[in-house]
């Protein structure tokens, strides 16, 4: 890899090929200390982008994490740039969040980095990650089991994350470093075996690259094969989609008889809810033949089986025993996640509508009530003789779980007087005795 010219020739060559972008936004580069991080700030400065460093002090490794510290604000110092600094306690977050140190760090780091682009309004942050990291990358997922998508490794940029080392092996980064006389802080855990990567690239990877001697080479081109099957996948995802997936104000619904009706449905509901953290695949693929009503959970999102759809919406706000009043002098009442109400008096009653009631006000008890409806509730619906269940009229128009959960009702004491956007109570019909009558609108 790039062995006719020099290193710092090819950096900056990628940069206006692959990322023109980077020579004029402002960019915060992740520094450990380790040889690969620290040739990338030289880079960056000598290709003289506008930078400043971020280094993470995970305090796993006592006075060697304090040292890495210190010897990252001494490079800042000697480039002439800005430093930010934290330290975090990552066993104890990684013990609260029942996670391994490596994921700990890892989440700790990402979301740092966020947290500082957002402050101080940084474009994009850089890694060092590098080609070698890349093959350890994907055998770690091969051993551990994943999608396509893990098969294709570290992706070059994600999120406003930059990894322009990429295309560089350990060894060039390396070479490259020794021959600039730079200086670098080595990690004791590295020479430890109790982490995977640390066995992948010190047992693993060494046979590999005995058996074949460009492994690297060959690694890369069988990635860009993946990727491009991969991109093939998702062509074909987005020339289904308009005719598979549906948006509503509660979330999307997928189509199951169309599903049915193409190949691969697994796969294609595997693409479609990839990125909604379901885990429970096989619950996920039979939820197309499952009963109304069954769902799978993800830590974020439900899917639940609706008749002929799929709706997937993110977990329901806990508003069940949240209410409201409307008092008679309030003409608008804002309500939040519902709308506003509006209440006038009106000479005569107009057209009512799903979003609009006439009521007389003598059969109202201030302050009315703005509700979610519960099991148990009954109402009298209008154009209809006797009382029904709320479940029941809900049954008869089809709700979905997501409607039945953002249903409100509008109550005059215990008594229902509108079940909000859908159908009013024969109770309070206006007759033609009444002289004073309500219009109660939702906007």
């Amino acid at each position: 890899m790039y062995l006719w010219e020099t290193m710092e020739k090819t950096f900056r060559n990628l940069v206006k090929t692959d990322y023109p972008y980077l020579c004029g936004g402002k960019l915060l580069l992740a520094v450990s200390g380790g040889v690969d991080s620290v040739v990338l700030a030289h880079l960056c400065h000598d290709a003289k982008l506008d930078f400043a460093i971020a280094h993470c002090n995970f305090n796993l490794r006592g006075d060697e994490s304090d040292g890495d510290e210190k010897f990252v604000v001494d490079l800042a110092d000697h480039l002439e740039v800005e430093v930010y600094t934290e330290s975090f306690d990552t066993l104890n977050f990684a013990e609260t969040h029942k996670i391994s140190v490596q994921m700990a760090a890892r989440d700790l780091r990402y979301e740092w980095f966020a947290e500082l682009s957002s402050s101080t309004q940084f474009d994009y942050t850089l890694t060092a990650h590098h080609a070698n990291d890349n093959l350890e990358t994907f055998l770690i997922n091969l051993i551990r089991g994943t999608g396509p998508e893990g098969l294709t490794g570290i992706k070059k940029e994600r999120n406003e994350v930059i990894r322009p080392l990429l295309p560089f092996t350990r060894s060039e980064i390396e070479n490259f470093a020794r021959k600039r006389n730079y200086k670098w802080r080595e990690d004791s855990s590295n020479s430890s075996d109790k982490y995977m990567r640390n066995k992948i690239r010190k047992q693993i990877v060494p046979v590999m690259e005995e058996i074949n001697p460009q492994l690297l080479d060959s690694f890369a081109k069988t990635q860009e094969h993946l990727q491009e099957s991969l991109d093939l996948v998702e062509d074909y995802i987005s020339l289904l989609y308009p005719k598979l997936v549906q948006k509503d104000k509660y979330g999307y619904s997928i189509d199951i008889e169309f599903l049915k009706k193409v190949p691969n449905q697994k796969q294609i509901l595997y693409q479609l809810l990839k990125t909604f953290g379901f885990t429970e695949w096989n619950d996920v693929y039979d939820l197309m033949n499952a009963q109304t009503g069954k769902m799978v959970l993800s830590d974020s999102h439900r899917l639940i089986k609706d008749r002929k759809k799929l709706l997937l919406t993110e977990h329901n706000e806990k508003t069940g025993n949240k209410q409201y009043n409307l008092d008679r002098e309030e003409d608008l009442v804002m309500i939040p996640g519902m709308g506003t109400f509006h209440m006038s008096e009106v000479d005569k009653m107009g057209q009512t509508s799903q979003s609009c009631i006439y009521v007389p006000e003598h059969k109202l008890k201030f302050p009315l009530t703005i509700r979610k409806w519960k099991k148990g509730d009954f109402f009298y619906p209008f154009g209809m003789n006797g009382k029904k269940k709320l479940s029941d009229f809900f049954k008869d128009e089809k709700f979905s779980l997501p409607e039945k959960e953002h249903t409100w009702i509008l109550c005059s004491e215990k008594d229902i007087v509108w079940i909000i956007g859908h159908r009013a109570d024969n109770r309070f019909a206006v007759e033609k005795s009444d002289s004073k009558i309500l219009k109660i609108c939702i906007t």
